[in-house]
């Protein structure tokens, strides 16, 4: 009998608070972000990505980053837990490592940073305002400065499968980039498809040729938007090449920083990356948790409380979202109970 092949245990990395607020267009109040961030590590998860130490200039969501990783640290809903969790935050330049590694000197700083290439040079000067020779001579330098304040570094590789303004790209280079992150000392790789451009044959693919080059598969994680509907499709890819670690946002929302903020336009990143901003977003955690527990997969958090959470997210963004479980909720197991 034919067998599907994919790992029984995974890690699951929640970043709803970052990376899914940050495309909103309005402002999620503080004490949602922190009952969010909350309820979710009492759901069991013990990587989440909390908020954007860039400029909040650009990205008036995260105004509020130094008093959200504060309030989380102290929260006493959690108090038990927060030694298990890690807390990540994004620094894409210089200032925003800087500001990361001040606040771990205070105690409230993130447990790790992600730093971000591209394989496309004209997406990364777009992204960064540096060239990619530029940031990895930046890299080089902050990295060791990260680590001796006691954080972990995320380099992550973007534009692996296509990019939205040079179109398509070469998979081998972001295997060489990949390399060069952990060269430099990168904790870890997010292996990200940015804009939806991922077709699973190609993730497949790609995925196998990082673990034949880099098996470790701790220093993986895979990163998918949904912006054409391939998101769980491209789940179940990388779980058959073998990736554990996966991260998504509860109703599938984020993707890149809203150029429009309760009712003022900012900076964000572009309107290169999509002409309607309601067809971005990330895989959807609630309906990847069903999926993977419907496999037999340990992902280590409580269902049915990933749903619940999902639903108040819909309350707290104000709309329906992409959430198909949240609707149907899990597969019942008997005419009289579920899960």
């Amino acid at each position: 009998m034919a067998v599907m092949n994919y790992p029984k245990k995974v890690v699951l990395g929640d970043i709803t608070v970052r990376d899914g607020f940050q495309h909103e267009e309005k402002y999620i109040p503080l004490e949602a972000k922190l009952w969010v961030a909350e309820q979710l590590v009492l759901a069991g998860f013990r990587r989440i990505e909390l908020t954007n130490l860039g400029n909040p200039k650009g990205m008036p969501q995260f105004k509020d980053a130094d008093e959200l990783l504060k309030r989380f640290r102290s929260s006493k809903k959690i108090a038990q837990m927060i030694q298990d969790v890690e807390v990540t935050a994004i620094t894409i330049r210089e200032k925003a490592v800087e500001r990361a590694i001040k606040a771990r000197q205070e105690g409230y700083g993130p447990d790790r940073i992600l730093l971000m290439v591209s394989t496309s040079e004209s997406h990364h000067k777009k992204n960064s305002g540096l060239s990619l020779a530029e940031y990895w001579k930046m890299c080089e330098e902050y990295i060791p400065k990260a680590h001796a304040v006691g954080m972990k570094v995320c380099g992550t590789v973007s534009t692996i499968w296509g990019c939205p303004i040079e179109g398509p790209t070469e998979l081998k280079k972001a295997v060489e980039f990949t390399k060069r992150w952990l060269d430099i000392g990168a904790d870890d790789i997010e292996h990200a498809d940015h804009d939806g451009s991922a077709p699973p044959n190609k993730v497949y693919e790609y995925f196998s040729m990082i673990l034949d080059a880099i098996p470790d598969t701790s220093k993986h994680i895979a990163h998918f938007h949904v912006t054409r509907g391939w998101g769980l499709a491209n789940v179940l890819a990388a779980l058959q090449a073998g990736i554990t670690h996966y991260e998504g946002t509860l109703g599938g929302i984020g993707g890149q920083p809203a150029n429009f903020v309760d009712g003022v336009p900012v900076a964000g990143t572009g309107s290169y990356y999509y002409v309607d901003p309601s067809i971005v977003g990330l895989v959807c955690m609630e309906d990847m948790v069903v999926m993977m527990d419907e496999m037999g997969i340990d992902t280590g958090v409580d269902v049915d409380k990933v749903l619940e959470i999902g639903r108040w997210v819909e309350r707290i963004v104000g709309r329906r979202l992409r959430s198909e479980c949240v609707r149907t909720g899990r597969i019942p197991k008997s005419m009289t109970g579920r899960g």
